[in-house]
């Protein structure tokens, strides 16, 4: 039986397409909102958007190192945290659907203004390419050398991430770094533990502000 077809869009091809990668995605949710599983968030080579009310973040530690995303190598900077809170946690990621131009995939949960408990992570890595924020360090080492970080998730980190990081070149730490109005975006985010309370996915056609999360 031959798909129908409104406005030149073939519905049911569309589905096939769209409904898998859909209903995965939503099931992931449901896990990660419950803390069941591993968070790890790579968009298929893709930069996506976050943007936080105030992220406090718990063994800070930062250095250069690359990504690879579709477009090929990119230098990011990472930022660990043995543990952290997140306020109103947004990410977004726009995919260009055929026939239908940008679709964006919208997630925010940790919204403590509407009774709802902080996003939680355990081991969070942050793959970043911009970021802006007001920020506060507590006891702070800045331009150590990656190979000598002692602070934040896995100590040594960069010489553990060898291939993507050089020991020897910069990087920051600190007890604690506290982040308010977060705009960042990045290429994958990684955690042990990532609990979302209040959990909130949508769909939507289009993209840009008011769409995505900024």
């Amino acid at each position: 039986m031959e798909s129908q077809v409104r406005g030149g869009t073939r519905w049911k091809r569309f589905a096939v397409v769209m409904v898998p990668s859909v209903a995965a995605t939503a099931a992931i949710g449901v896990a990660l909102a419950q803390g069941a599983l591993a968070a790890s968030f790579s968009v298929s080579g893709q930069q996506f958007k976050v943007t936080a009310k105030e992220l406090t973040g718990h063994g800070f530690s930062q250095y250069g190192a690359y990504n690879d995303g579709a477009s090929g190598r990119n230098a990011v900077a990472v930022s660990a945290f043995t543990s952290a809170e997140i306020d109103k946690l947004c990410q977004s990621v726009v995919t260009k659907v055929p026939l239908l131009g940008p679709i964006t995939l919208r997630l925010e949960a940790g919204d403590t203004s509407q009774k709802q408990e902080a996003v939680y992570a355990e081991q969070l890595y942050i793959d970043v390419a911009d970021l802006q924020a007001d920020a506060t360090f507590k006891n702070i080492d800045i331009g150590v050398a990656a190979g000598s970080i002692n602070k934040g998730p896995g100590q040594k980190k960069a010489e553990v991430d060898s291939e993507r990081a050089n020991p020897g070149g910069f990087a920051q730490q600190a007890d604690e770094a506290v982040l308010t109005d977060v705009k960042q975006t990045a290429w994958a985010t990684t955690a042990g533990t990532f609990k979302l309370s209040g959990l909130h996915m949508s769909l939507k056609k289009g993209d840009g502000e008011g769409i995505e999360c900024y």
